[in-house]
């Protein structure tokens, strides 16, 4: 059968995570009921990483198998023809080798975390970004995540609900910038946690907005207890970017 690599972008707003569920609409139901109307298969997708409630991708990947092999352009078109109205888009189509797994053939993800900072609520944004009102200090915010590069135990930004086997995890990347009146945060793994990067946000905050120090950032890290974990940051500022391939 004739494998897919599909590289896709959605607003996470209206659903509930990427991952079928029944208590209500999926990323991945929309795109299964897609490849049906296209092609009449009932099939099962496999994705990259599995998104939250609310959260945002301009880089997911997953795979389908097809009975038959059709043109990588007239897959693209074709589910996205059949998407509308939902905020979904399969940005490219490309066959690949029987041996490529979305999510096992990954080397690596990246996320990206979007803070607005210092000015009145958005309009044109709402829903896609954090909006924190008080001028955040970037600059020690960006002292702080350097402790959380490398490999460490992240039981303290592990959410209770995670089955990840091992809390230990090498974080890649840990950047904070600022772009105008954008405060983003980009992370870099080869894998993360159960809501590892809204639990790093969180903290990192706390320390922008001046309620911890740098050294108390460190420490929670340290303590691998999930009760030294700062605010967990809404899922609407974050987004999956990009997932890595050898």
């Amino acid at each position: 059968m004739p494998r897919y690599r599909l590289d896709i972008e959605y607003d996470g707003g209206p659903f509930k995570g990427w991952q079928s569920q029944q208590n209500g609409p999926s990323v991945q139901d929309a795109i299964e009921r897609a490849v049906e109307r296209f092609c009449g298969q009932n099939v099962r997708l496999a994705a990259a990483g599995r998104t939250d409630t609310g959260v945002h991708a301009t880089g997911q990947v997953a795979h389908v198998d097809l009975d038959r092999a059709w043109p990588e352009r007239t897959v693209m078109e074709a589910l996205n023809a059949h998407l509308v109205p939902a905020p979904v888009t399969i940005l490219k189509a490309t066959q690949v080798s029987e041996d490529f797994h979305a999510r096992f053939s990954a080397t690596g993800r990246r996320y990206l975390y979007r803070i607005l900072n210092g000015r009145p609520a958005p309009a044109l944004d709402r829903g896609r970004v954090w909006w924190i009102k008080k001028r955040l200090d970037v600059a020690a915010m960006a002292e702080a995540a350097r402790a959380l590069t490398g490999r460490h135990d992240f039981t303290t930004f592990r959410d209770a609900q995670c089955q990840a086997q091992s809390p230990v995890k090498t974080l890649d990347v840990a950047d904070i910038t600022s772009v105008g009146e954008e405060v983003r945060l980009t992370f870099a793994a080869r894998s993360f946690l159960h809501r590892q990067v809204r639990s790093m946000t969180g903290s990192l905050v706390e320390v922008g907005l001046g309620r911890w120090t740098v050294g108390d950032l460190a420490d929670a890290l340290a303590a691998t207890d999930r009760s030294r974990c700062g605010t967990v940051a809404p899922a609407e500022g974050l987004y999956l970017t990009g997932i890595l391939y050898d």
